[in-house]
């Protein structure tokens, strides 16, 4: 059966430090829609009052880090009323959070690198030393790899953790896996292939995700078929620990001995041309028109069970 969406709102840009990048994913998914004939207009809440929202029946979300991807935004939807894409207020709060996915994921199995929240009353040193070098400081509460440092020597704990600070006040220190940094994208209740990502530079940084030509994304991933199996359904488990729904990206690394460790989880991925979920669905036989509306489809299908319930 033929799904109406009627008007939506495709919400990019924001007020994030992630604005650059969630308008590249807004205006790609805005012409996949219109492409489509479906009836779409870009929708920049840093320039428009949200309640403009209720004149939409539907709404894409292309919003990336606060204020978009951390709950805020699917919070005001819900009081609306509008279907929107990508998991609930819950879900995509503690995505947002780095340390509280990784405490959600402790609690339910999951392997995900040591780390420990550092303050600046943190013992720099004891942190080196429990966690070993190199390891990574990030803010847990962005995206894009904004405000992430690898610390190399001993004693530049303290620095890297006061960069950090400046994007958010809750930091980690992360223990370093270092055999390859790989993807999962999620659609529905399926896995994508998985993508390896190799970067040139030192780790996979904003410069890396953003601007560089010369990263390299392998799909097929180089996993054998059965270890890549496990790992996807593993991902799979790992996205629902945290309450997502509809679709996502599961982040992980792999040692040397080739085991792997889920990192983070994104709720609200990139849809740029540099972007990951579209290369995995590409890799899978899903266009970009298709895996937008696909995303869109979920969104209504859901609202529409949700309101049923309620029924």
């Amino acid at each position: 059966m033929k799904m109406n969406f009627g008007k939506v709102a495709v919400l990019l840009g924001g007020k994030s430090g992630e604005r650059e990048v969630s308008l590249k994913s807004g205006a790609a998914v805005l012409a996949a829609l219109q492409g489509q004939g479906i009836e779409a207009e870009a929708f920049d809440p840093a320039q428009r009052p949200l309640h403009d929202l209720e004149q939409y029946d539907a709404a894409f979300i292309s919003l990336h880090g606060r204020f978009g991807e951390d709950g805020t935004m699917q919070g005001a939807l819900e009081l609306f009323g509008i279907p929107y894409t990508g998991s609930g207020v819950m879900a995509s709060a503690i995505g947002m959070d780095k340390w509280r996915t990784k405490l959600v994921w402790r609690a339910a199995g999951v392997t995900t690198p040591a780390f420990e929240v550092v303050a600046g009353n943190t013992d720099f040193a004891a942190i080196e030393k429990k966690l070993g070098l190199p390891l990574f400081v990030k803010p847990a509460n962005e995206g894009s790899s904004i405000g992430i440092s690898k610390v190399k020597n001993a004693g530049e704990l303290k620095a890297a953790y006061e960069l950090a600070a400046k994007s958010d006040p809750l930091v980690i220190a992360e223990q370093f896996v270092g055999g390859g940094e790989y993807t999962v994208g999620i659609l529905g209740n399926c896995a994508l292939p998985i993508v390896r990502i190799v970067p040139a530079n030192e780790f996979y940084d904003f410069e890396a995700k953003y601007l560089r030509d010369d990263t390299q994304y392998l799909c097929p991933c180089g996993l054998p078929a059965e270890q890549e199996a496990k790992i996807q359904a593993e991902a799979v488990q790992a996205f629902k620990a945290i309450g997502g729904t509809g679709w996502g990206r599961v982040d992980f690394l792999m040692d040397e001995d080739g085991k792997h460790y889920f990192l983070e989880v994104n709720t609200s991925p990139g849809m740029t041309d540099h972007s990951l979920v579209p290369m995995a669905a590409k890799a899978a036989g899903i266009s970009f028109s298709d895996l937008v509306k696909k995303i869109l489809s979920l969104a209504i299908e859901k609202h529409v069970g949700e309101q049923a319930r309620v029924e």
